[in-house]
């Protein structure tokens, strides 16, 4: 048996396993993603079983709980003779097997104790034999839902982490297994690779145990990709039984037994020849030699990029003089400077050398929360009409008491509208805390330019960002203020407060007017995903979409040649939807609350976009269109309850929407720079200052230790010994020193 490609394909998987070896042995992060097959399953879904007919013999330890604690990162290679070879014990042939299983059992315990605990430092296993296809794969500990030992309560998110540790990489194949007998839409091995490849691109299904399913019942349609299909689709296996490994029944026997099983099947032995661990095994072999050939340019580009900013910092290395103070002192006000400039082009856009081209982020992200989330939250929140006609008519009679009133009380209309104005503080606070934690996503980036010292970074992420919760204290109080100055006084005479009597009229004149406005004018274009008009058709299916202010068309592609449709918008409506199974699309729909159908014998147009971002932009470009979300108020189109607070929905909305950009502007944005000039180098020395301070009152001790301090500042060599020996045996080794050399008078602090 020989790997299928020439003999530089085959070359592949060997390549990548030394590379995987070398980093487990550095015991480094492995920066770099290399193609890899990850197992995933529940416990007893047959993962164990599997790996064991891969290789032909029983080496897996075995029992009931958590078995496989560790990843095991097991390497099969080809070859003649037949043996295993652990990372951790170079050198050594293991010929029995079953010490390879005391082996892995053993080292699990050595890092992970004896009680069940997991631990995700890998461990690398190399079986040689020629019974084998050269292939790699990571067997990763099965789910459990109840700890038990001295395991930890959150034992199953601990190994949903370890899992997704693997699992989220692009360059790793999942092998998700699962049972026959359980279904399939509980998979627990599904799941999980939905979560990281909702496209099923990436995720090739093994169905196991399809002898032990219910009389009259098979997986047909699952091993014929028609029932939750992935790109890769699923291959069934036979495993042994526990009573088949009890009774020491060999895997060559086991194997004859399954290939048996599928030719008498009537349900396989059509498929019989793509079914079975022969068929898994080269297929596996295929997939991965294929997926390391695929992603080997981008591997290679990302290399290359590594190797020449580690060049750059060796460049630099060679001329850096330790016993040169300023050249440190400049390296620390360089770092400061770059955080600075890195921040200022992040967040106003000026360009930049490394531009994200997957996302929004930054300054961009920013405007988004400005002008389309925080519109689109004001818009949401609803008013019930009735409840708000209720309120008023109970206002009204409360205030006229026993009279009989003639005239509507201004103390009623008062009393209902500063209720609505209190509404708009929660969607103005909430966006003031989008926008700080956007903002301190963005200061944990530009300081990844500081990870060599990471104590500096943590200190200047904390200074960075204690400024920043100020700012944002500043920031909400003057919103809490504009509120209570509006609930405060309500000047009629202001030109924007139309009263009652013309309130329906401009209302009225305003719509019309702004729909001329904007007449077919294209709001925004993109592509989105149409749901439930592609039952027929197998399926969702992308499509690019025109918006304006009167319809909503669909065409084929970007090139809007062959258009599918047009869809009125007038009298339509939002709702957001629930993601489906073997899908993370964020979904949302457009209908007619007065249930007409929206397109054909359809109630609903099902839209969706991969991401929230995508769908809140999308949801903000129909607002503008004028399609509101559901159960919102009918005041934003003009009805009669608009009719009674006209200026709520003209003179505060646009007040807060135009009032809450500038503020945090002014008072966060534009003063950060000027925190990382001055301030921010002043906190780092006053930092240390306030240490020794507390350590010692002596005021002429302090005054030579401070002298000391700022030299090793400028040497950069303090922020090391704290990091490396701690503060307090820094400040002992320092007086020392300083008690030494004032006493022997041999050297001049002056000189320092």
């Amino acid at each position: 048996m020989a790997m299928a490609g020439n003999m530089g394909m085959e070359q592949l998987i060997p390549i990548v396993n030394k590379l995987q070896d070398a980093f487990t042995q550095l015991g480094v992060h492995m920066q770099l993603d290399l193609p890899q097959i990850a197992v995933v399953g529940g416990q007893s879904a047959g993962k164990s079983s599997v790996l064991e007919n891969f290789v032909g013999r029983d080496f897996l330890p075995r029992g009931s709980g958590i078995v496989t604690r560790r990843p095991l990162i097991l390497q099969l290679i080809h070859g003649n003779a037949e043996y295993a070879e652990f990372l951790h014990c170079k050198g050594k042939k293991f010929v029995d097997f079953n010490e390879v299983r005391a082996e892995i059992e053993a080292e699990t315990d050595r890092i992970t104790g004896s009680n069940k605990g997991i631990s995700p430092v890998p461990i690398n296993l190399r079986v040689y034999s020629p019974n084998v296809l050269n292939l790699t794969l990571i067997d990763l500990p099965g789910l459990t839902k109840v700890p038990i030992g001295d395991q930890p309560v959150d034992i199953e998110q601990q190994i949903k982490g370890m899992i997704f540790q693997f699992i989220r990489r692009e360059s790793c194949l999942i092998l998700a297994v699962t049972p026959a007998n359980t279904d399939l839409a509980n998979s627990d091995a599904l799941k999980l690779a939905k979560e990281v490849d909702p496209q099923g691109l990436r995720t090739i299904g093994v169905i196991t145990k399809l002898d032990l399913m219910d009389e009259g019942t098979d997986a047909r349609d699952v091993l014929e990709n028609k029932l939750l299909p992935l790109r890769r689709g699923y291959i069934g296996v036979v495993n042994r039984s526990q009573k088949d490994i009890d009774g020491r029944k060999d895997i060559a026997a086991a194997l004859a037994a399954e290939r048996k099983f599928f030719l008498s099947h009537p349900s396989y032995r059509h498929m019989a020849d793509r079914l079975g661990t022969p068929y898994l095994q080269r297929v596996l072999n295929q997939q991965l030699t294929n997926h390391i050939r695929d992603t080997l340019p981008g591997l290679r580009d990302k290399l290359q990029k590594q190797l020449l900013a580690l060049e750059k910092d060796v460049d630099q290395y060679k001329h850096f003089r330790p016993d040169d103070p300023s050249i440190k002192t400049k390296a620390m006000l360089q770092m400061i400077q770059t955080l600075q400039t890195d921040f200022e082009r992040t967040i106003e856009g000026s360009g930049s050398a490394q531009i994200n081209t997957n996302e929004l982020s930054g300054g961009a992200k920013i405007n988004r929360l400005f002008h389309e989330r925080f519109p689109f939250e004001i818009v949401k929140m609803e008013f019930d009409e009735k409840e708000l006609r209720r309120e008023i008519a109970f206002a009204i009679r409360n205030i006229h008491g026993i009279r009989v009133g003639l005239f509507t009380p201004d103390m009623a209309f008062e009393a209902i509208v500063k209720k609505q104005i209190a509404r708009l503080k929660e969607p103005s606070l909430k966006c003031v805390d989008l926008v700080v934690s956007e903002l301190s996503n963005v200061v944990r980036i530009c300081t990844e330019r500081m990870s060599r010292y990471p104590r500096l970074r943590e200190e200047t992420e904390r200074i960075i960002m204690s400024y920043v919760r100020s700012r944002e204290q500043m920031c909400k109080d003057q919103l809490v203020l504009l509120i209570d100055c509006e609930l405060a006084y309500m000047n009629t005479n202001h030109e924007d407060f139309i009263g009652f009597a013309n309130a329906q009229n401009q209302s009225e004149n305003s719509a019309k007017s702004g729909h001329r406005a904007l007449g077919n004018q294209v709001i925004r274009k993109g592509y989105m995903c149409i749901h439930n008009l592609g039952i027929m058709k197998g399926g969702s299916k992308d499509y690019w979409f025109v918006l304006t202010a009167e319809s909503i068309s669909w065409f084929k592609d970007e090139e809007e040649r062959e258009k599918k449709y047009m869809l009125p918008l007038d009298g339509l409506k939002l709702r957001d939807l629930e993601q489906g199974f073997m899908s993370r699309r964020h979904m949302f729909a457009l209908f007619n609350p007065e249930g007409r159908n929206v397109y054909k014998d359809y109630k609903q147009l099902e839209l969706s976009c991969e991401t929230q971002d995508d769908v809140d932009s999308w949801k903000a470009s129909f607002l503008r269109a004028g399609v509101y979300p559901e159960k919102t108020s009918e005041a934003a189109n003009g009805d009669e309850v608009s009719t009674h607070l006209p200026f709520i929905t003209y003179n505060c909305l646009l007040l807060f929407r135009s009032f809450l950009p500038l503020q945090l502007y002014f008072l966060i944005f534009q003063s950060i720079p000027n925190q990382f000039t001055f301030e921010l180098i002043y906190f780092l020395y006053s930092l240390i200052k306030m240490v020794f301070t507390v350590y010692y009152n002596n005021n002429v001790i302090v005054f030579y230790i401070l002298k000391y301090i700022n030299y090793m500042l400028q040497n950069l060599l303090f922020c090391h010994a704290i990091q490396n020996e701690g503060t307090e045996v820094c400040l002992y080794r320092l007086y020392e020193t300083f008690t030494q050399v004032h006493r022997s008078h041999k050297t001049r602090w002056s000189h320092i």
